[in-house]
């Protein structure tokens, strides 16, 4: 099976490398030529120069960061329209699921199947293939990407086209709030005089703990590191795409509206480019409070 790739970045590398040491013939393309040549000098991997150059691939894998991208390279770039009739195109980035159905139809006219496959997981899965892929399409779409897939991580069939892409975003507005929350108490706590560690240890043992207490603060902000491996500005993208959806369903976003506007202060107050995990050290500036690890 001839498998093509498009994007390698934080995740994209990874997820790349797992393939090829799966054993997947693969060719593999990003804009940034540096990251195709840095990956096909150390693996089996066929570098692509242009997005074409995946034409003949039976199942390809975007790793990209929104919609746009998606589209830019799958569709403005013309690599659809020289792909076989019959090709599959997994987009296992973070898209808008209005984006998603809009280029099922698009690819659905030159005979080419989508389908989206978002994956949750650090870079560290993703080299070892321990990710959650949450699955959305056609039953036997998903089938023929299956093997792929698989090689990733654990999948998960979630719905039609677009159902990954909303779970993914949901998935991440659930995280961003379990991030600031928990910030929000431990700040609470050292400023009371509690030990940080003490802290952490305590909750992640108590009905507090979530994923942002028993995976994000011991190795990314207790040692000051905040390289959890994902941007902050994602993390906003992600919760603009689940409030969207909620409020375009009618359901209530009430968590989510806030959370928003909180991570929209962060970003626009920390920067471009930085880690998620630096809304805590941004928290920890306003009240004067550090969470490092006391030794």
């Amino acid at each position: 099976m001839q498998v093509g790739f498009a994007g390698l970045g934080a995740m994209g590398g990874p997820m790349c490398r797992r393939l090829s040491a799966a054993g997947f013939q693969l060719t593999a393309f990003d804009k940034d030529q540096q990251a195709v040549h840095q990956l096909a000098a150390h693996r089996s991997v066929t570098p692509a120069k242009h997005a074409t150059d995946l034409a003949s691939s039976d199942i390809i894998v975007t790793m990209l960061p929104d919609g746009s991208a998606v589209r830019d390279v799958v569709v403005e770039s013309g690599l659809l329209s020289t792909l076989r009739p019959g090709t599959v195109i997994v987009d296992s980035g973070s898209s808008a699921p209005s984006d998603t159905l809009r280029l099922g139809e698009r690819a659905a006219e030159h005979q080419i199947s989508l389908a989206d496959a978002p994956v949750s997981g650090s870079p560290t899965d993703a080299e070892n293939g321990t990710l959650t892929l949450m699955a959305a399409g056609l039953p036997d779409v998903i089938a023929r990407a299956q093997p792929v897939l698989s090689a990733l991580g654990e999948v998960h069939r979630v719905g039609t086209l677009g159902a990954g892409h909303a779970l993914k975003g949901l998935n991440n507005l659930l995280s961003a709030i379990n991030l600031a929350a928990a910030a929000e108490i431990m700040i609470g706590g050292a400023a009371y005089g509690i030990e940080p560690a003490t802290m952490l240890r305590v909750i992640n043992r108590s009905t507090g703990r979530n994923d942002a207490t028993e995976r994000k603060f011991t190795p990314f902000v207790l040692n000051g590191d905040f390289s959890s491996g994902f941007a902050l500005k994602l993390m906003e993208k992600d919760i603009r795409i689940a409030t969207d959806l909620m409020h375009n369903l009618g359901v209530p976003a009430e968590f989510g509206d806030t959370c928003r506007a909180f991570w929209r202060m962060a970003h626009q107050e920390i920067g471009e480019d930085r880690d998620n995990t630096e809304v805590v050290r941004w928290l920890e500036d306003r009240a004067g409070v550090e969470l490092r690890a006391r030794t």
